[in-house]
């Protein structure tokens, strides 16, 4: 998931989220329990959604839009879910569930084993997707993307700002969530593909506006579209998500292959990493626990201070400012120019 830092248009207040609240970041306040699921309801073709509740009765934590729960599976599998309900109800989450045919299984195993009364490992909420102030936002979603951006309207809409979603998918019936956005009339535009073709994102998104901030999140497809249409925008104008990693950056040379070296200063040890094993596995191999799910550099879950050394950034999330700050990185895939890096574990 990419979430770019901006600098772009910092206009008109959104509530809790413009205020900076920890839920808006990435080390924001986490729940790790169980929750039962309360009702499991068929809102497209090959999407659940799933209404859930703390399983001791206890309250949720708040979020914000753009937040993600990690769902732990019994299998031992981690996969990462939007939040998708009303951000103030803390008594209930939801989350929408594509079948994946060809995914890691997940999915499937929830559309499979999941019912209601039954209860699930989750932990969370956290937001590398945050929504930020601004006087206009366009929403562009593609299938099951559209989840994350249904809190933001809503808190765009709250704060009266002014905004429009472009929503496409395969066929009307792919489309999840179509009744609840009925009620937002022409600000809403749902092009499925089967009668629209490709979604016509030069006529939707038109010239960089600096008041303005472009959310997206889809397929990898519709992600590279919006970026090559955006690519004159303001810099932080374009807010990204990803359900899947992009095209690992290629090193700049070939020493990025090399075994590096990380110190790991808090435990006061050293591990050699080799070509072909990450520097989480090095990790966890020496014995020093770190929180990760992923493994593909697009959830956050393992985002690591970074005190010396220089990062061969190979994530989908960070954005370019923070890459160049050079003091975090994601240990799960990127490793190290220069051969040595020094971590805050």
């Amino acid at each position: 998931m990419t979430s770019p830092s901006a600098t772009a248009p910092d206009t008109r207040p959104l509530g809790s989220a413009a205020a900076g609240t920890p839920s808006g970041t990435r080390r924001g306040t986490e729940f790790e329990g169980t929750v039962t699921v309360l009702t499991r309801q068929a809102v497209a073709d090959d999407v659940v959604s799933l209404e859930l509740a703390a399983s001791s009765g206890e309250p949720l934590p708040v979020w914000q839009p753009g937040a993600h729960i990690d769902v732990v599976l019994p299998t031992g599998a981690t996969r990462q879910y939007s939040l998708c309900g009303p951000v103030g109800d803390t008594a209930h989450w939801r989350v929408a569930v594509l079948r994946e045919p060809d995914g890691r299984g997940g999915s499937q195993w929830i559309h499979d084993h999941v019912e209601e009364g039954g209860e699930l490992r989750v932990r969370g909420p956290r937001n590398n997707f945050p929504l930020r102030p601004a006087t206009r936002y366009l929403f562009v979603g593609g299938g099951i993307g559209i989840t994350p951006l249904l809190p933001m309207i809503a808190e765009a809409d709250a704060a009266m700002a002014e905004w429009s979603l472009l929503y496409g998918g395969r066929t009307p019936s792919s489309m999840a969530f179509l009744p609840e956005l009925e009620g937002h009339g022409e600000r809403v535009t749902v092009r499925p593909q089967d009668k629209h073709g490709l979604l016509d994102l030069a006529g939707f998104l038109g010239d960089p506006d600096p008041s303005t901030l472009v959310y997206c999140c889809g397929p990898a497809g519709l992600i590279d579209a919006v970026e090559a249409h955006c690519a004159d925008w303001p810099t932080g104008a374009l807010n990204i998500e990803r359900f899947a990693a992009a095209a690992v950056r290629q090193p700049a040379d070939d020493t990025a292959e090399q075994p590096i070296e990380v110190e790991l200063r808090a435990s006061g040890t050293t591990v050699t990493v080799p070509p072909g094993l990450s520097v989480l596995k090095a990790v966890e191999q020496a014995g020093v626990p770190v929180l990760s799910s992923c493994e593909e550099g697009i959830c956050g879950s393992c985002e690591t201070s970074v005190l010396e050394g220089e990062v061969d950034h190979r994530d989908s999330l960070l954005t370019e400012d923070e890459r160049a700050a050079n003091d975090t990185m994601l240990i799960c895939v990127s490793r190290a120019r220069g051969g040595r890096l020094v971590l805050d574990l």
